[in-house]
């Protein structure tokens, strides 16, 4: 099966023999290397991001930490001297392969992270706790990353992590076949969940059922929980009640199927654009 978006990919033999060849060996220098580059990336970042939710950096910015380092390492090993980069250059040279990964670590919170070759590489491992070192390298099969299985999954980790609760998206019916999620932390406004390309695509992936079974069993959120996430979207995307907005989130799923939109990207598209102008 095709991998989603940033899922993990299987380590073929392939991927172990480059990895036991250029990487295992050098990895003291390469989390030498991958530190010099967190750097650059926090140069980047932290005066356009000083604060997530009235934490400081780099606390919740594991996604744009992980997605420029990537960005920057094609530049930085073109010119590489140090023995971390270039044992790196050589494993990528030798057919080595490197992608961006997301899941849930440890059975605790959700993760951004890189995974080269065998390894689970994380330049981002200080978002949570700040007391940690900022990268870690593990083999991939020790380092407790999972993928997604399914929504209900996704809504377990995104309430024990964000401390929130999770409700049934029926106040945007026509988001709900992609974020079938509404998560409502204390004192922050509601918001659809998952907007991002491996929780949609695992949503497409299966046309939409998964995400239909959610919105039949789960509950809508409570009046006051819907009417602030109301004030926030644009008046065409909105149902005019819950009871309505459960049945049009549903037919809107089945619908979505019988079109075939798990196959259409422009219709994929459109949705997210959808989801962008709503004043979270």
């Amino acid at each position: 099966m095709k991998l989603l978006p940033q899922e993990m990919a299987p380590v073929t033999p392939q991927m172990q023999a480059l990895t036991d060849r250029y990487l295992s060996p050098h990895i003291n220098a390469l989390t030498d290397a991958l530190r010099a580059l967190r750097h650059a990336v926090d140069a980047q970042l932290k005066p356009a991001m000083p604060e997530y939710f009235g934490k400081p950096y780099p606390i919740g910015r594991c996604e744009p930490i992980a997605r420029v380092a990537l960005n920057l390492l094609p530049e930085t090993m073109r010119s590489a001297t140090d023995p971390g980069m270039v044992a790196l250059r050589d494993f990528l040279l030798a057919g080595g392969e490197i992608r961006s990964i997301w899941g849930i670590l440890r059975g605790r919170y959700f993760q951004n992270a890189l995974q080269i070759g065998a390894l689970y590489v994380d330049v981002g491992n200080d978002t949570v706790d700040p007391k940690k070192p900022q990268i870690e390298i593990l083999p991939l099969a020790e380092s407790g990353m999972e993928s997604v299985r399914d929504i209900a999954h996704c809504a377990t980790i995104a309430a024990s992590y964000w401390e929130t609760e999770v409700y049934a998206n029926h106040v945007i019916p026509s988001l709900a076949p992609l974020l079938p999620l509404l998560t409502a932390p204390p004192n922050q406004p509601a918001a659809p969940q998952l907007a991002c390309d491996y929780m949609i695509a695992l949503s497409m992936r299966d046309g939409f059922r998964d995400a239909e079974a959610w919105l039949a069993s789960r509950p809508s959120p409570p009046d006051h929980v819907a009417e602030r996430l109301r004030a926030a979207t644009p008046a065409h995307l909105l149902s005019p009640s819950l009871a309505l907005g459960r049945e049009q989130a549903l037919a809107a799923c089945t619908t979505a199927r019988a079109q075939n939109r798990h196959l259409d990207m422009a219709w994929r598209d459109a949705r997210v654009r959808d989801y962008l102008s709503i004043r979270l």
